[in-house]
């Protein structure tokens, strides 16, 4: 009641006294005043808490600012050090590309002239093919040939005997005068062996050329073209002379225009001595 008739005195107090009225709104505006005074020093403590934190924060930037300054100064001394070498590099870089260019204009001459080279060879070697040719040809006709002497050579031996032997002796004079051997002294031993003492075989032939020296006899087969059955029967052969006439075999020979290389080599094992014009392959 007190408060509720104080509260109507107060208003009409107001409304009544301008003066009044003054000092009461002064009084508001100055508890508003202090209030945001006080809000405002709140604030600015506030700020100030947080400036206190961001100083401290920018004092930890700075610091590492300031190593990272350091660490950029020594990455860009390194990388100046870095550029010289670059520089260095480029400049040894060109030498070479000089070099490399002389190297490749000399390496396009060097292929040029090799290419000539190729071209020159592949003629040579398509004339190397025909003149090859031409020997394979040439080698065919010439076997052949040598096949057609063989069989006139035989031919005639089996219609000349005795004589072709000669013949073939005279073709080897020169070499049998150098080894002591006379042609013109060689004779014809035929020897049959009617009751097969000497050989074994009853009525056995055996037909050989033979040459008498100094109590010495060389037995000599004579051929135009020597077989292995030929060379195989000389040892035979050449034991018969001996026992027949008595004296020591010295020598044991086979003179041949053409001899079989099978032959050739079973002679040279049975220690015959093989006097020839060709060995046939």
């Amino acid at each position: 009641m007190f408060k509720t008739r104080l509260r109507r005195e107060f208003i009409e107090l107001l409304e009544e006294d301008k003066e009044f009225r003054h000092i009461i709104a002064g009084l508001i505006g100055l508890r508003e005043i202090l209030d945001s005074l006080k809000q405002l020093n709140e604030r600015f403590n506030e700020i100030l808490e947080r400036l206190d934190k961001h100083t401290e924060q920018l004092a930890k930037h700075t610091a590492i600012l300031e190593e990272h300054t350091k660490k950029l100064e020594a990455h860009d001394k390194k990388f100046n050090e870095i550029l010289e070498r670059l520089d260095k590099h480029t400049e040894q870089l060109a030498k070479h590309t000089a070099i490399l260019e002389e190297h490749t204009k000399k390496l396009e001459a060097h292929d040029k002239k090799f290419n000539e080279i190729l071209e020159r060879l592949e003629e040579h070697d398509k004339k190397f093919n025909e003149i090859v040719s031409r020997i394979v040809g040439l080698e065919a006709r010439f076997n052949g040939l040598e096949r057609r002497v063989e069989v006139t050579i035989g031919s005639m031996g089996r219609r000349w005997g005795f004589d072709l032997e000669k013949t073939v002796l005279e073709i080897f004079r020169e070499v049998l005068e150098k080894k002591g051997i006379e042609p013109g002294k060689v004779e014809k031993f035929r020897f049959r062996d009617r009751d097969g003492s000497v050989t074994g075989v009853k009525g056995r032939i055996i037909d050989v050329d033979v040459l008498v020296r100094d109590d010495r006899v060389y037995v000599i087969e004579v051929k135009s073209r020597a077989e292995l059955a030929h060379v195989e029967i000389l040892p035979e052969k050449a034991r018969v002379v001996g026992k027949v006439l008595g004296k020591a075999v010295a020598k044991v020979m086979l003179i041949a225009v053409n001899v079989d290389k099978e032959a050739f080599e079973r002679a040279r094992e049975l220690g015959i001595e093989v006097i020839y014009g060709n060995i046939l392959t």
